[in-house]
């Protein structure tokens, strides 16, 4: 059936797409080591909803997206300053003699509703589901119909899950091999922020921003 083939094209592209190291699932994955499964599975829930919406709007209001350039510029730069903060946050909380949780983190926000915020000023998913969105509609595959954008954004939802779940019981998993050695956990989780963070700059000085891919799709 091709909503059963939009569905599992949707999931597998999202599971796939939340694999490589990121701002949310590292959080995630943090959060799982730090506090618990739960709260960890709430924030994947919180970001995970902000994308779904996401794409909904990649779908359907492209046109009002190519407008909003300063916009996109800022919500980078305003996603470039978490990251660097996530990896102070680990750095600091990896320097403590006890076990200590990233300063980021160190706050009474609900899960869901971080998750959710962090998701929402991050822009980099857009351009993502735009292109792949735009080589389903190609392919037929993706049909303009809301039973299908439906479908489509269930299994996004459902395969950023099942990603971030990697994320989650793999840091629960690596922090038993380490014998429970979360300082050492922090300083692995702070050297992958800021990683990312040099590379997150790096394609914002060269101008490969979220913008540009968008109107490179179109």
């Amino acid at each position: 059936m091709p909503l059963v083939k939009v569905f599992f094209w949707g999931m597998i592209v999202s599971f796939l797409g939340t694999l490589p190291l990121g701002t949310l699932n590292v959080a995630a994955m943090q959060i799982s080591v730090q506090e618990s499964v739960q709260n960890a599975i709430l924030f994947s829930l919180g970001s995970l909803s902000v994308e779904m919406v996401y794409v909904r709007i990649s779908l359907v209001g492209i046109n009002w997206v190519r407008k909003q350039k300063k916009l996109f510029r800022w919500m980078e730069w305003i996603t470039l300053g978490i990251v660097v903060a996530l990896a102070v946050g680990s750095f600091v909380a990896a320097m403590q003699p006890h076990h200590a949780k990233n300063v980021m983190l160190n706050n009474n926000i609900n899960r869901f509703l971080l998750g959710a915020m962090l998701s929402a000023i991050s822009p980099m998913q857009i351009p993502f589901w735009f292109g792949w969105s735009t080589v389903l509609f190609t392919k037929n595959i993706l049909l303009p119909k809301n039973s299908f954008y439906n479908i489509y954004i269930v299994g996004i939802g459902l395969g950023t899950l099942l990603g971030n779940c990697v994320f989650i019981f793999g840091g629960k998993w690596i922090v038993q091999k380490l014998h429970g050695n979360q300082n050492l956990m922090n300083w692995i989780i702070g050297g992958i922020f800021a990683v990312t963070a040099v590379i997150f700059l790096i394609k914002i000085l060269l101008h490969k921003d979220g913008m540009k891919k968008i109107q490179e799709a179109v």
